[in-house]
């Protein structure tokens, strides 16, 4: 173990599993601006911040789903059964949302692969710690972020 780093020695022969890592971050760990950014222990922090968050996800997913074949009886009331259709389409709804959310982490997770997980995708710069922490999937520094978002408010129709 070093700097609180464990790693073990993987077979070249092995293929690509991204919910195994070779390295071990102690539970305390906090990534830090006063380390090299983006360094084998950030890149752990975060694949685990992101498979965690994928994971409870897919379980609420799954209750979710339980939940709405469990309530999908015929109620006689007419009032309760268009309570209980409002409510279907906002959990739907909602797990549309998440679906969308699962195919940022995913991607987040294929950045930190290839490296360039941490960098604006506009400027090249890293992304603060402190902004990757509150929003692991994002893609733009918060100044990219703002340039875009006022963009977006020239350039849309009200």
């Amino acid at each position: 173990m070093q700097n609180g780093v464990a790693m073990t020695n993987a077979s070249s022969n092995e293929t690509f599993d991204p919910t195994v890592s070779s390295i071990v971050i102690d539970g305390n760990y906090q990534p830090s601006e006063h380390e090299p950014f983006m360094n084998e222990r950030q890149r752990e922090y975060f694949r685990k911040k992101l498979l965690n968050w994928k994971d409870d996800i897919l379980k609420e997913s799954r209750e979710t789903l339980l939940n709405l074949q469990e309530e999908n009886q015929n109620h006689s009331d007419l009032a309760d059964r268009a309570s209980s259709e409002t409510d279907r389409a906002i959990e739907l709804r909602a797990r549309d949302r998440q679906r969308k959310l699962i195919a940022k982490i995913d991607a987040a997770l294929d950045r930190l692969e290839d490296g360039s997980y941490g960098y604006c995708e506009e400027t090249g710069e890293p992304i603060s710690l402190k902004r990757l922490e509150a929003r692991p999937i994002a893609t733009l520094s918060v100044e990219a972020q703002e340039r875009h978002e006022r963009r977006e408010r020239v350039y849309r129709d009200d």
